[in-house]
Order: C-alpha cells, then sequence, then structure tokens
C-alpha cells in the first residue's frame, strides 16, 4: 500500500490542493452573494450555473484532452479556472458570476477527467481498489478542509478569492512535474443515452435524482445556514458535517450494498435522508432554541446518505452491462447527474423564496421519497440480479468525472456479456 501510495504522491497532491481551492470557492460564492443581499433566486441561479457548466465540461473534456493532450489541457484548464477566481471580486455581478461559476463548472469537469486519466494509467488490477480508496479519502478531506478554511478570512474582503487562485495555480506544478507518464487514448466502446436506460433505468433516474439532491444542499445549503442564524464559522460547521458523514458513511452502505440486493439498500438510504430532513425541519424553525449540534447531526446524515446514491446507482448499471462498457456507462451517468445537479439549486431557492428557509429540507425530503416511489417500483417489475453476480461497490470521490470508472476494480470472473434484468411485466 505504501509503495502505491509513493507512486502517485505527486498527482494525489495536485488533486488535493485543486479540492481545497475548489470547495472554499463552493462555500465562498454562496455567503458573499447573501451578503450583498441578493435574493434567494439570484444566488440559485448562480450556483446552478457551475453544474451547467459541469454538465458541459463532461461533454467536451475528452474531445479537449484527446485534442491537445493530457500535461497541455491540464495546463490551460487549470489557468483558465485560477483566473476565474480572480475575476470574482473584480467583476461583482450575478451576470459575471453567473458566467464565471459556468466557466469553472466547464474547466472542473476536464481537470478530474485528466487527473484521473493520470490515476488509471499508475494503477492496475491489483492496486487500482487501493488507489481509488486512496483518492477518495483524499478528495473527502481535501473538501472538508477547504469548508473551514474560509474562517481565516472575512469573506467580504479580497483575501480568500486570492488563497482559491494560488490553490487552483499551486496544483499545477505537482501535477505538472510528476514522473508518472501521460496516458494512452484507448478507444472506448460507445453507449447511447438510451441503451444506457435500456440496461438499468433505475441507475439513470437515480444519478439524476442525485444530482438534485447533492446541486440543492451543495448550492443553498450556506444559504439555509447564513437564514437561520448561523455566524461563518457555524456555516462551515453545517456543510463539513455533510462531508464527514459522506466520508463516514460510503464504506458501510457500501458493504450492504454488496452483501443485498441494491435497490433494497437504496430505498433504505432515501428513507434516511427523508427522515433527516423531516427532523431538520423543525429543528431550522426553532435553532434559536434548540442546540446547534443537532441540527449538524442532521446534515451529517443526510449528507452521508445522499452521497451514496450515485456510487450505489452506478454499481446497479455496471452489475448489468459488460465491461467495454463501463467508461461509457460511467460519463452517460455523470451527464444524469449533471442535469439534476443544474436544477437542484434553482429548484430549492424557489421553494426557499416562496415557503421560507424550512423549504430547503423539505424540498431534498420530497425528492428522495419520489425517488423511493421508484425504486419501489422497479423492484417490482424487474427481478433482483443475484447477488453472487453483483460486482463490488466501491466508494466514489465527488465531482466525478467519466474516467473514474476505469478504477473501479472488477471482479475478474465477471461475464462480459452484461447480462440483463429479466422485466417480469411488458
Amino acid at each position: 500500500m505504501f509503495a502505491v501510495i509513493k507512486s502517485v504522491a505527486s498527482l494525489m497532491l495536485g488533486a488535493y490542493l485543486m479540492l481545497v481551492g475548489h470547495s472554499l470557492l463552493g462555500i465562498v460564492v454562496p455567503l458573499r452573494l447573501e451578503e450583498a443581499a441578493s435574493s434567494t433566486l439570484v444566488t440559485g441561479v448562480v450556483m446552478s450555473a457551475y453544474f451547467g457548466g459541469l454538465l458541459v465540461g463532461a461533454i467536451l473534456g475528452q474531445k479537449v484532452i484527446i485534442a491537445v493532450g493530457h500535461i497541455r489541457a491540464f495546463a490551460g484548464l487549470a489557468a483558465i479556472m485560477t483566473a476565474s477566481v480572480l475575476a470574482l471580486p473584480l467583476f461583482f455581478h450575478p451576470v459575471t458570476w453567473f458566467l464565471l461559476r459556468f466557466l469553472a463548472g466547464v474547466c472542473i469537469a476536464g481537470l478530474f477527467s485528466t487527473m484521473e486519466s493520470w490515476l488509471n494509467e499508475r494503477a492496475d488490477n491489483r492496486t487500482r481498489g487501493q488507489v481509488l480508496a486512496f483518492y477518495v479519502m483524499v478528495s473527502y478531506i481535501a473538501m472538508i478542509c477547504g469548508q473551514f478554511l474560509i474562517n481565516f478570512w472575512d469573506i467580504n474582503g479580497l483575501e480568500v478569492f486570492l488563497v482559491g487562485g494560488i490553490l487552483m495555480a499551486v496544483c499545477l506544478v505537482p501535477t505538472a512535474l510528476s514522473k508518472v507518464s501521460p496516458p494512452s487514448l484507448e478507444a472506448i466502446h460507445p453507449m447511447s443515452p438510451l441503451e444506457l436506460y435500456r440496461a438499468s433505468p433505475l441507475s439513470v433516474i437515480a444519478s439524476a435524482t442525485s444530482g438534485v439532491m447533492q446541486g440543492a444542499y451543495w448550492g443553498m445549503g450556506a444559504v439555509f445556514a447564513k437564514r437561520i442564524g448561523f455566524d461563518t464559522f457555524e456555516v462551515s460547521l453545517f456543510m463539513g458535517s455533510m462531508l464527514i458523514g459522506g466520508l463516514v458513511l460510503q464504506y458501510p452502505i457500501g458493504r450492504f450494498s454488496d452483501r443485498y440486493d441494491r435497490r433494497s439498500i437504496l430505498l433504505v438510504i432515501l428513507l434516511i435522508t427523508a427522515a433527516a430532513c423531516a427532523l431538520g425541519m423543525p429543528i431550522s424553525l426553532h435553532s434559536a432554541t434548540l442546540p446547534q449540534f443537532s441540527l449538524f447531526i442532521v446534515a451529517g446524515i443526510m449528507g452521508g446518505a445522499v452521497a451514496a446514491v450515485y456510487p450505489t446507482a452506478m454499481a446497479q448499471a455496471f452489475d448489468y452491462l459488460p465491461k467495454e462498457k463501463f467508461v461509457a456507462a460511467s460519463s452517460g451517468l455523470l451527464l444524469a447527474y449533471s442535469v439534476g445537479a443544474t436544477g437542484g439549486p434553482l429548484m430549492a431557492a424557489l421553494l426557499m423564496d416562496s415557503l421560507g428557509v424550512a423549504a430547503f429540507f423539505g424540498f431534498v425530503a420530497a425528492v428522495a421519497l419520489l425517488l423511493a416511489a421508484f425504486v419501489m417500483y422497479r423492484i417490482k417489475v424487474r427481478e433482483a440480479k443475484p447477488v453472487a453476480e453483483q460486482g463490488s461497490m466501491v466508494a466514489m470521490p465527488l465531482r466525478l468525472s467519466p474516467v473514474v470508472s476505469e478504477l473501479v476494480p472488477m471482479p475478474s470472473d465477471r461475464s462480459g456479456s452484461g447480462a440483463k434484468e429479466r422485466d417480469v411485466t411488458p
């Protein structure tokens, strides 16, 4: 394990610096808009722009890499990302911030794709699981650090933007100087969205719904916490709690998912999400009289459960596909996730504007219950895959790229035929 970590240390350091800066900006932008008395709808639109960029970047990222190569692609995208960060305080207007956050989403998608391609090149079938596990751990720790980094500077000053820009620029150094050879661009078996949906309708719908929920709480979570009276430190604790929940809960949920019908586990995850949100609504309405840690616990449970929806959906899809389709399927699921995440902040903002701040939890609960209903429908119309034939669910890093599926270790006895679930009804 030590040898594997040492071989990818420079790439992991670059990923860590990039994610710390990225996470810092993710909490600074909504809080800065809130300090400027922007409407909930305006904040929701600006936060949706990032996920819209992520969607476009997921489509264009591979094309850029193929056109110019991994090293040039990473350097160019990191430079543009740095410029977009430093331009935020220079052009403080919702329209310019919408465009800059959209650009940031495009760049981040390409940066992840490039970084994970490098990691995949270094890993082999024996070490791929270890590499991915370490990458997941680094991703979560970096995102948690980025959330708490906001407490060192005034969010109304320039420092937070300068630090974010510096981190995005410095992430170039360990990555560009890495001795790991750039990956070869191998052919990937294509897969249309319709083919992916036919193979596993639940995986596509669950990925999109996961995007809606994660987009809502990453886009509007800081605004919610600020509106109920939290100061900057308490906002970072609230947002950090969701990340810590994701870090802690993904592994045990993954273990259960490998031992039982994934759809049943997904149903339990969604019910836990809805229950946590149901507790969060009255707590948020009485936040002045109830202990603050109770809301942090709720946020941790909700964040951890929601974070497990996407990897469960991906594992469900992989159970019914041949291995040569994994990368294409991962791309399709990421696109579904990005579409959902683009609408998540906007829909949550509209409800918070019309129904009050507690609608933040209500929206996530409603989306979770709708998906739970669809899961129950799929359980009725399709037989479960035998547990012995399932692959292993692996915890996934945040802000996935299409390439990360190549890092997922699959059992060697998996059939390449991509056995299909049998429909009980026509």
